[in-house]
């Protein structure tokens, strides 16, 4: 018994000892598992608190982003809006670009016609320009009102008829008496001047009229900010129906008797309506007509010299039906640009958002950002768009090219320099553009005017002289003239 218990007591010991030892390999092993968990449980922590980190920086990175980015980036609307405007307008001017084109043959049977194209059309887009930029501010100042027998809307309305109606009068006179005065021939006499831009820029503005007044109510229907959209519209639409108007109105000149009665009967109008406005008007209409009329008077000597100087050079742009198609689009857009910054600050001032400085503040400076940055797109689609239309002419009715004595040889100088001229020339003209809309809205606001109505008639007579020059530059730093 005492052997058989002493046997049992060592099993006994020697069990214990056994489960002992698997306890400590196992609680050993268990220690291991557990620190490796831990350092890997660690690293996972420190990955995710790591990668928590780089997504709070990439949330909070708008906040690091340059100012000018970030200003174009809450501009996004507005961008959006801008560029559907002037690509859309673009391609009115392009059609605008064909026809002058087209007219190529009537310009060369109607020596010094072309004085007055450039005049004429920049004088519908300094009328309409204007008023649009005034319908803008009113209805961002909650002055709007669909009304067409009294308010707002009927005072620009009753201008805009009326300015256009003593212009086509007055460029007719300025047209002529530059043409003697430079010594630049021409067949028209100062009748035919007038009947061809009195009524031409009639028709022309009916229709100019119609399109403003559709832009301003589709504008506070939808909620569309009219400062982007109404400059580059309103100009395609004028450059698309004044051509065809002056073209139409040539019809009416040379008919004995008859020419030179009508010419006398629309001067007469043109005086008696302004001095009826002057007597029996509102006083808002009586505002906008003084304010409007030296502006313009200016703007249209301006314009003249460029057709002068288009009258001059005729030779280099029919040669390259390229270059005829991208004028009136290069002139336009500029003026199209330099509007509508011209509207966004106007509209800033009467709001007291911008405070009128001999220097333009760094605030300033973010909305020329927005202007050379739609500038860089139409540019450089006008500049592309100009050489294809003129390659696609060429393929299309190369006899009717031949009628109208255009592109003897050379369609276009080629894609790549038809966009380093329209670059080149458009980056001159946007910085005229620029400067002429700041400086423009700033001194007529501190002469106590209306920088709505002084604003985008001084841009189109800056743009369309400087414009002219620049694409010139630009014509000579490609070997093109």
């Amino acid at each position: 018994m005492l052997r058989n218990g002493g046997e049992s007591r060592r099993v006994l010991r020697a069990c214990e000892a056994g489960v002992l030892g698997l306890g400590s390999l196992y609680n050993t092993g268990t220690r291991v598992y557990t620190t490796r968990v831990a350092e890997a449980e660690k690293r996972r922590s420190r990955v995710r608190a790591g990668g928590e980190a780089v997504r709070r920086r990439i949330r909070e990175r708008p906040r690091l982003r340059p100012r000018v980015y970030g200003y174009l980036t809450e501009e996004k609307e507005s961008l959006r809006q801008g560029f559907a405007a002037l690509f859309l307008s673009s391609t009115g001017e392009l059609v605008a670009g064909i026809a002058l084109a087209g007219i190529a043959g009537i310009l060369d049977q109607l020596v010094g016609l072309a004085v007055l194209i450039p005049a004429a059309i920049g004088m519908r887009g300094a009328i309409f320009g204007a008023m649009g930029s005034r319908l803008s501010t009113a209805i961002q100042t909650g002055l709007f009102s669909f009304n067409l027998r009294r308010g707002v809307l009927a005072e620009n309305v009753q201008a805009a008829a009326i300015l256009s109606l003593i212009s086509g009068v007055y460029l007719a006179f300025a047209a002529r008496l530059l043409c003697d005065f430079l010594g630049v021939r021409t067949e028209l006499t100062v009748f035919d001047y007038v009947v061809i831009s009195t009524v031409g820029g009639i028709i022309a503005g009916v229709l100019l009229l119609g399109i403003t007044v559709l832009v301003a109510r589709l504008s506070v229907a939808r909620g569309w900010d009219m400062d982007n959209i109404a400059a580059p519209m309103i100009t395609a639409c004028g450059d698309i129906l004044t051509l065809p108007a002056l073209v139409a109105a040539t019809y009416l000149i040379g008919i004995p008797v008859f020419s030179n009665v009508l010419a006398g009967v629309l001067i007469l109008i043109a005086v008696g309506v302004v001095v009826a406005a002057f007597r029996v008007g509102v006083p808002s209409l009586r505002r906008i007509l003084a304010e409007s009329l030296p502006i313009l008077a200016m703007t249209g000597m301006v314009t003249i010299l460029v057709g002068v100087a288009l009258e001059d050079r005729k030779e280099s742009f029919v040669a390259l039906p390229a270059l005829l198609i991208l004028l009136p689009a290069f002139l336009q857009e500029g003026g199209a640009l330099g509007g509508m910054l011209s509207s966004r600050l106007s509209s800033k001032i009467h709001l007291g958002l911008l405070a009128p400085r001999g220097l333009p503040p760094v605030a300033t400076f973010r909305d020329f950002t927005l202007i050379y940055t739609f500038a860089t797109g139409v540019y450089l689609f006008i500049g592309g768009a100009s050489h294809w239309l003129a390659v696609a002419l060429g393929a299309l009715s190369p006899q009717l090219l031949a009628a109208l004595g255009l592109g003897s040889g050379r369609l276009s100088p080629g894609f790549l320099t038809m966009l380093g001229v329209s670059a080149l020339a458009g980056l001159i003209a946007t910085t005229a553009a620029a400067l002429a809309a700041y400086y423009g809205s700033i001194l007529s606001y501190r002469a106590g005017l209306d920088p709505d109505t002084y604003g985008i008639p001084i841009i189109t007579a800056a743009v369309d002289l400087l414009g002219f020059m620049s694409l010139i530059i630009a014509l000579v730093v490609f070997h093109l003239v």
